[in-house]
């Protein structure tokens, strides 16, 4: 327990998270935050007021019991509190280094009131961390096998949790995934230096350990339908897990041109065909090195391939945004960290066209000053053109981080499955059934993009609905 008086804990200053200097990150790949040290872990720990209702665990989308984890760091005892996470949290390394924690757990705590709230987000990274380099891999105890086969479709955020809350409980689970490694959006949409890759694999060696089987190359919807996985294939559930990864564009002249990407194949290309790693691999996107790159979007993905054109040689890195830097979804730190790094950020401006040159080339990006205009239905105003205020800008390169829209191959190839307006699956918000029989569906693929850890979330509840189904007496006892 922590002995210190909740005066003597508010005392206590929250601890800043080393990382590499903004002119050496921005030349490589290697990871900015460099982590908390013991001492450092220590002195964060003694900061938790150990509330008597932690507002923290309730703003946590999988629950983790941050005053349990907290406490142990506090004693000590590191091993013990990895242990703890991993009750709620099967990718507590992963979430530790990308989840917004201050929009959830620690958006809640109550420390934030008056102080910078705990830093639980550097906590968790700490000890699964310290974890993995002690080579301890703390697992649940193993339970009698209930002889259930249950098919996870997408190995990404959804799935994985899915994926070690279903075989925790004794189920036999596999994985399908369509690109030849698994881990999805952790693997080829988030950059090197924000979450290395060897973080996610490590986590996914921890899911195999605990039985979890994976298969790659292989395209629910093309390879083998929903129906085959639930018939010949002998799968008593299927909990759909594909994320929402078709790409949105402006509509507007030019986005044809060679040299304009979507942020998913640019991030794609790089992480997964390593341009990060050029000359010693073929560089699979346009080189960025002394020309104009400029990323249109202002959420986390658009920060990741800002950042990223830098640290492949861009001689300028431009951000696009058609509102106010403050209006900016993406996480604090990442701007912050971008603007360090020497990101250019033009705001309240929006592309009207993409101009090319003779061999259909981008050359430059025709651009319009925007200001806010009515609200909309939510009640968020609306962005609306300033006349007469368009202008110009040379670039080479452009990615359009727009967000992205639902993959309609699972849908299109599953006849009884039920969508939205929108192309998303329609499935319960609580129990993520679906108009399929012994089929669920979570994550972005049901609520449009959002976040790794609310997936997660999504992904934890498909776990609990699948496994109580599976255990009704009337529930497909075969294919």
């Amino acid at each position: 327990m922590n002995d210190l008086s909740p005066k003597a804990r508010m005392s206590l200053p929250r601890q800043s998270m080393p990382a590499q200097p903004a002119d050496e990150r921005s030349h490589n790949f290697s990871e900015v935050n460099l982590g908390l040290s013991v001492l450092q872990a220590h002195q964060e720990a003694l900061r938790c007021l150990e509330c008597t209702h932690p507002r923290c665990t309730q703003g946590c989308p999988v629950g983790v019991k941050v005053k349990d984890f907290v406490a142990l760091i506090a004693a000590g005892d590191l091993l013990a509190a990895a242990a703890k996470l991993r009750e709620d949290n099967v990718l507590p390394a992963i979430t530790g280094r990308v989840c917004p924690q201050e929009h959830q757990c620690e958006g809640a705590c109550i420390l934030g009131k008056r102080l910078a709230p705990l830093g639980i987000g550097y906590l968790e990274r700490f000890v699964s961390d310290y974890e993995r380099e002690h080579g301890v891999h703390t697992q649940a105890a193993k339970v009698p096998t209930t002889g259930k086969r249950v098919a996870i479709v997408g190995s990404g955020p959804a799935g994985l949790s899915a994926a070690g809350d279903l075989a925790q409980r004794g189920h036999a689970v596999t994985v399908f995934e369509a690109l030849h490694e698994p881990g999805g959006v952790l693997i080829y949409g988030i950059p090197e230096f924000r979450l290395p890759k060897e973080i996610v694999r490590a986590e996914i060696e921890n899911l195999r350990r605990l039985g979890v089987a994976f298969e790659t190359n292989v395209v629910i919807g093309k390879t083998v339908t929903i129906d085959e996985l639930l018939g010949t294939e002998g799968y008593q559930a299927v909990f759909i897990a594909t994320g929402a990864g078709l790409p949105k564009f402006l509509g507007v002249a030019g986005e044809h041109l060679a040299g304009v990407y979507s942020a998913n194949e640019f991030l794609t290309r790089i992480n997964l065909m390593r341009a990060d790693q050029f000359p010693d691999y073929d560089e699979p996107v346009f080189d960025c090195r002394r020309r104009t790159v400029a990323v249109v979007g202002g959420g986390n993905t658009a920060m990741d391939a800002v950042r990223t054109a830098l640290r492949l040689g861009a001689a300028r890195a431009l951000l696009i945004y058609r509102r106010s830097e403050v209006e900016m979804p993406a996480r604090r730190e990442e701007i912050q960290h971008a603007r360090e790094e020497g990101v250019e950020f033009l705001t309240e401006t929006v592309p009207k066209a993409f101009v090319g040159n003779e061999q259909g080339l981008l050359r430059s990006i025709q651009c319009i000053r925007t200001e806010p205009g009515p609200p909309d239905r939510s009640g968020r105003r609306r962005v609306q053109p300033i006349a007469d205020s368009e202008f110009e800008v040379p670039a080479e390169i452009a990615v359009m981080a727009l967000g992205t829209g639902a993959n309609p191959l699972i849908q299109a190839s599953t006849p009884e499955l039920a969508t939205d307006a929108r192309g998303y699956i329609a499935a319960d918000p609580e129990t993520l059934t679906t108009s399929r029989p012994h089929v669920f569906a979570g994550g972005d693929i049901v609520t449009g993009g959002a976040t790794v850890i609310s997936a997660m979330g999504a992904g934890r509840r498909a776990a609990a609905a699948i496994h109580a189904h599976l255990l009704m007496p009337d529930s497909k006892s075969d294919g």
